[in-house]
């Protein structure tokens, strides 16, 4: 089993995100916002330990992830409080990966990095984004280039050895050659993983709102082809394995919890507008703080839940599963189907293989780096052949399927 934690703070909204997340108010007002949170998600762990007892006492964590807004916002005894109480109600796999994410600046205060080790956490996701602050202030974040390495070389000296970042490439005014320069200052830092993002406008979010207007203007598509191609190519040459679309890691330090997405295994989500998924059932928590805790307040946690269709299964194994290194079994698209992915998409899997797209081996269809620069198309196609496939098959034979 995987546990997710949202925290939905922020010091100041980024110019480019979506994720849900409110600036954290300044004084009493900001105490009480994160005194209701801290209440709330310790209600709502007690919560889950109970339901998931029923069937199996104690549950097994596998990784725990604290994802937002921004975690290190919480004051550190916070986090202890937190980390108590799922030893209390969970059993922590041994060597269970323990994620925390986390801003340079609020990194850096005195004595954070140190106690978050002491509690147990032992991989930390920092913020990055960039590593020129010109591009730091384009995108609205809070910390400098020399806070950020700051940041990384104090959580080394702290003890942590599983340190991950975060970057964006195809950023308004960025050219090939700034992004390169980022991703040799990025590996200089000596981290074990880097997650490298290219920019998402969506809709709403000022970032968009100047792109929109005209008053920034984003890479051409050669140039940010260049980036992701060239980008991919210097990390592998760096030792770091690219062993999912915008994920590169140093052998051993795959993220485990994002692994566990991507091979659809069981989560839990906790916080305003977590989602979870448990066999076949899906849910999204109120993406709001005082909904959000009333539904915990009356044990009406995942109560709208909604049961995955067949056809949702089948696309889903294709999404995910084509987005990491080892690709989607072949066997397990037929279990659900009853079908031949080879076959039934013959000619362009034979096209894409003759291009250097996609691989076959030991049973899994995988994307190559080159495919993965394309999956956007090469999925859609896959999605639309496969919804067809399956709006042909006969209703019994759909809802027989449906039970697999």
């Amino acid at each position: 089993m995987q546990l997710y934690i949202h925290v939905p703070f922020c010091r100041s909204r980024c110019y480019y995100c979506s994720f849900y997340s409110q600036p954290l108010a300044r004084g009493g007002a900001g105490v009480e916002q994160l005194r209701l949170y801290l209440t709330g998600l310790l209600e709502e762990i007690s919560l889950w330990a109970e339901r998931l007892g029923q069937s199996s006492p104690r549950t097994r964590l596998e990784s725990v992830y604290f994802g937002g807004g921004t975690p290190s916002i919480l004051p550190i005894q916070s986090v202890e409080m937190i980390m108590k109480k799922l030893r209390a109600h969970f059993s922590l796999a041994p060597g269970a990966e323990i994620t925390f994410e986390g801003n340079p600046e609020s990194i850096l205060e005195f004595g954070y990095a140190a106690e978050l080790a002491r509690f147990g956490i032992n991989r930390l996701s920092l913020g990055v984004q960039s590593l020129d602050d010109t591009m730091l202030r384009l995108l609205g974040r809070p910390h400098t280039a020399r806070e950020a390495i700051a940041a990384v070389e104090s959580a080394q000296v702290c003890g942590f050895s599983n340190i991950s970042l975060d970057m964006i490439w195809g950023l308004p005014g960025q050219r090939l050659r700034l992004w390169l320069e980022d991703l040799k200052t990025a590996v200089s830092l000596k981290p074990q993983h880097l997650s490298c993002y290219g920019l998402t406008l969506e809709e709403g979010t000022p970032l968009a709102d100047q792109v929109k207007r005209g008053d920034l203007e984003l890479p051409d598509e050669k140039e940010q082809a260049a980036m992701f191609a060239y980008g991919s190519d210097y990390l592998e040459s760096a030792g770091f394995l690219h062993y999912e679309i915008s994920n590169f890691a140093r052998m051993g330090f795959k993220g485990r919890h994002s692994l566990g997405y991507w091979e659809g295994r069981d989560y839990i989500g906790l916080g305003p507008s977590a989602t979870g998924t448990l066999k076949s059932r899906r849910w999204t928590n109120p993406p709001d703080l005082q909904a959000w805790l009333s539904a915990v307040q009356n044990r009406g946690i995942a109560a709208d839940y909604e049961e995955l269709e067949h056809g949702t299964r089948v696309l889903e194994l294709i999404m995910l599963r084509l987005r990491t290194d080892r690709g989607m079994r072949l066997q397990a698209f037929k279990q659900l189907t009853g079908r031949d992915f080879v076959s039934d998409n013959r000619q362009f899997i034979h096209a894409l293989h003759k291009k250097g797209m996609v691989r076959l081996r030991n049973g899994y269809l995988s994307l190559t780096s080159k495919g993965m620069l394309v999956s956007d198309s090469i999925l859609g196609f896959l999605f639309n052949s496969t919804q067809d496939m399956l709006n042909q098959l006969p209703a019994g034979q759909k809802k027989e399927l449906g039970k697999r």
